[in-house]
């Protein structure tokens, strides 16, 4: 079976060919999937593609039509694929789920102290000889009331490291996690509570049709004017011209994140030549209280590896006649 691995980065390449160890003939390629791409899979049975590529009904289409027929995401989130054309069509799909979920929840922590504790500021600002404490307040994490929206594999490791700094922890989920609630005293309330008594929310739920836009306006108003919000999950789930609203308006402390709302074409390229067209976030990376990495929370050695690992055991697996254990979309073929 010959792979096609889409949107390869070079860091991520090592730990791929050695996760495969020869087994599968493979072929990496820097360029997303789209369109225009999906010819480059003519040849193919299997493509591996990332959060960034377009998996669309159309691209969908024409993939099946040039003959390939297994699809290995390498991530967890799979909102850039229409799993609904992808299992009409008869495509085999699987995702990475459990890759690292303490590289996701140990950045989100990082980007929360980086913020509050103005560590980019401070850096700037020694770099160029300057000492100066005066714009340096940050605040105790310790006592703060955490709101956490979503305790799955993420959201349930972020809770045991905010207890670890003493914080009283908000949640909401569908299906509370009742060990959190014993082993971190977590309490399960409404988002009307999360959002009026949080400090600080941070995102841990998935992209999905109900989710998008789930942090609008309406709720912005609901938080605290000193609230830090924290976002390592997708972009989608923040309405960004309504983050831009409550900045400018002071309504909110600051925005930690790792995604932004239209990554596709901006996220994993180098702009620092040309810069870039996008307005919304050309604005938003004006805010001195906005802190945005891209999209690199899951870039650990230890997320790296078990992400090549679960690519090539989906592959085997299909190879072998069975069905992966990480296989999406099962439900729609029995419904």
């Amino acid at each position: 079976m010959k792979l096609l691995v889409y949107s390869a980065k070079e860091f991520e390449i090592p730990f791929l060919k050695k996760a495969n160890n020869n087994r599968f003939e493979v072929t990496y390629t820097k360029n997303a999937l789209n369109s225009e791409t999906a010819l480059n899979a003519i040849g193919y049975k299997a493509i591996s593609i990332f959060s960034g590529d377009d998996a669309s009904a159309i691209v969908l289409e024409k993939l099946w039509s040039i003959g390939v027929r297994y699809i290995t995401l390498r991530s967890s989130g799979h909102n850039n694929l229409n799993l609904k054309t992808a299992k009409r069509l008869g495509f085999y799909v699987a995702n990475a789920a459990d890759y690292s979920p303490h590289a996701i929840a140990e950045h989100a922590t990082a980007i929360l102290l980086a913020l509050n504790r103005k560590i980019v500021l401070a850096d700037n600002q020694v770099h160029n000889y300057n000492f100066s404490q005066n714009a340096l307040m940050g605040y105790n994490l310790h006592g703060k009331t955490v709101g956490i929206i979503g305790t799955g594999r993420i959201g349930s490791i972020m809770a045991k490291i905010m207890n670890g700094f003493g914080c009283k922890i908000l949640a909401y989920d569908l299906v509370p996690d009742h060990d959190l609630i014993e082993l971190c005293n977590v309490t399960y309330t409404h988002l009307d509570v999360l959002y009026n008594d949080s400090d600080i929310i941070t995102l841990h739920i998935p992209m999905n049709y109900e989710n998008y836009h789930f942090i609008n306006k309406e709720r912005l108003i609901q938080m605290k004017n000193d609230v830090i919000l924290v976002n390592t999950a997708r972009g989608e789930l923040v309405d960004t011209n309504a983050i831009i609203e409550a900045l400018e308006a002071k309504l909110i402390a600051g925005y930690a994140t790792d995604v932004y709302e239209k990554e596709q074409g901006i996220f994993f390229n180098d702009h620092s030549k040309n810069g870039i067209k996008d307005k919304r976030l050309w604005k938003l990376l004006t805010y001195p209280n906005v802190l945005l990495t891209p999209h690199q929370a899951f870039i650990t050695k230890e997320a790296l590896k078990n992400i090549a690992d679960i690519t090539f055991e989906n592959l085997h697996n299909w190879s072998q006649g069975n069905i992966s254990k990480h296989e999406l979309g099962m439900e729609l073929i029995n419904s």
